[in-house]
């Protein structure tokens, strides 16, 4: 019996975009965060820093041990790349906010 192929490819497909787009939504509230906080005097408490730093390798984490599907279009891995490289700016935004 055959497999399905191209329909298994969609759905990983589907499943793995889904993925990066929820990473990329993680990521402009944790930087709406870090902007609102770094408004605020003395916001910058070590509960908020640590719990930033956990959000922050969780996110990492997930973004950067993805594996990108051979047959995603070019658009798709520029995202990822751009996605990738906004981790590394808005963790340099912490950091500044966090005063360190």
């Amino acid at each position: 019996m055959e497999m399905p192929s191209e329909l298994i490819r969609k759905e990983i497909y589907e499943g793995w975009k889904q993925f990066v787009e929820n990473l990329e939504k993680s990521m402009e509230m944790l930087e709406k965060e870090i902007d609102f906080t770094s408004k605020m005097q003395n916001a910058c408490t070590a509960e908020w820093c640590q719990l930033t730093e956990r959000t922050f390798d969780e996110i990492s984490n997930a973004l950067f041990s993805i594996s990108e599907p051979s047959w995603a279009p070019d658009e798709d891995s520029k995202k990822l790349r751009a996605l990738k490289k906004k981790v590394h700016d808005v963790y340099a935004k912490y950091k500044n906010a966090a005063g360190a």
